[in-house]
């Protein structure tokens, strides 16, 4: 499944890392052996239009692409499309493996600038405000720099590129997502009429300045409903495994949970918490919105899912890079979740819209 050279680094100890902005996709430790076709939804751009001259299009591009984790599946996939966007656009992609070790990513990133081995550089962040002054440098160098999926910056509340000379930005917004996943805890609630409406919480990584982003705008959205409260925390570092122990830590201390929030990841652990009577019982809501998920809401054991989309970030940041290089115009910033149906949030009423559009196993 992997191009390019890698370099492998060891993931080291979260603990500690305070305000580290992690991935939204998980370490399910299997990666996607084909990544889906990318969504043809998002809208093209100024960049992407624009003919490239014939001798730019000549040159072979040699780009550095700085993973945050190869094997997470939520990766897997966002990897191939841009592999693939790469060869279709006559360049070459060397894979860095930053294994989910923010300071082996900036570390790669450094190294990749100083190397003078590359055109241009992907960054996917780990911890996207840290990136910055290195990818100021990369850019000062003459390097083109690109970047999908997370922020890279300190705002988690825009697209749009925070670095002057970006030439490519592909992104979610978090504090849109975390927005999202709590107006799903309210349509849960309200369908149930639940009064408590018992909540528990599980962060994929509670130090990350992303959960932290996703958690402040979930607030947000349930404020205006009293009746919504979490009374219950757990953590599962995007793992099935932990996801399933925190629901059933929950669970023992409140049986009288009527919701579990947390990723995809997470919520295959708590489908196995509240086992197969659970019957729509316990609300199970997640995000990402990958393919297991899916058939979750379909089957009725899970509420809903707010949709994430990596093989199209990998495909349109790699061609809008490849792009701006050719023909010298930045791509503007975007968010390519906006082109969703019904804002990418998924419940049984419109899984079958959604079932097609999985793009990582979830």
């Amino acid at each position: 499944m992997l191009a390019g050279h890698q370099r492998r680094l060891g993931s080291r100890a979260w603990a500690g890392l305070v305000g580290v902005s992690l991935i939204i996709g998980a370490c399910s430790g299997t990666a996607a052996s084909s990544p889906p076709a990318a969504s043809e939804a998002a809208p093209a751009t100024a960049a992407s239009e624009a003919a490239p001259t014939a001798t730019a299009e000549a040159k072979t591009l040699e780009i550095a692409y700085l993973s945050f984790a190869v094997a997470n599946s939520y990766d897997a996939p966002m990897l191939g499309a841009a592999q693939a966007a790469a060869a279709a656009g006559n360049a070459k992609l060397t894979v860095f493996d930053a294994n989910l070790d923010p300071a082996a990513q900036t570390k790669q990133l450094q190294d990749a600038t100083a190397s003078g081995k590359f055109d241009a550089i992907i960054t996917q962040p780990l911890y996207g405000a840290g990136l910055v002054a290195d990818a100021t440098n990369a850019i000062n160098a003459g390097i083109a720099v690109g970047n999908i999926d997370q922020i890279l910056g300190a705002d988690n509340t825009t697209a749009e590129s925070q670095i002057p000379g970006l030439m490519a930005n592909v992104a979610f917004v978090p504090s849109t997502l975390g927005r999202k996943i709590g107006e799903l805890v309210v349509a849960a609630c309200t369908e149930k009429q639940a009064n408590p409406c018992n909540v528990g919480y599980i962060w994929s990584v509670k130090a990350a300045a992303l959960d932290a982003t996703l958690k402040q705008a979930f607030d947000e959205a349930t404020a205006g409903h009293p009746e919504i409260k979490v009374v219950a925390e757990g953590e599962s570092f995007y793992t099935t495994g932990l996801g399933l122990k925190a629901s059933q830590d929950m669970l023992q201390a409140h049986p009288d949970l009527t919701v579990i929030v947390g990723a995809d990841q997470a919520i295959t652990g708590a489908v196995q918490a509240v086992g197969p009577d659970n019957n729509g019982k316990i609300a199970l809501i997640g995000y990402g919105g990958g393919a297991i998920a899916l058939q979750g809401i379909k089957s009725g054991e899970r509420y809903g899912t707010v949709m994430q989309m990596p093989a199209t970030e990998g495909r349109l940041g790699t061609e809008q890079l490849i792009n701006a290089i050719r023909t010298g115009t930045p791509a503007p910033g975007l968010d390519p979740l906006e082109s969703l149906p019904e804002g990418g949030v998924v419940t049984k009423a419109n899984v079958d819209t959604f079932l097609p559009l999985a793009e990582w196993p979830g």
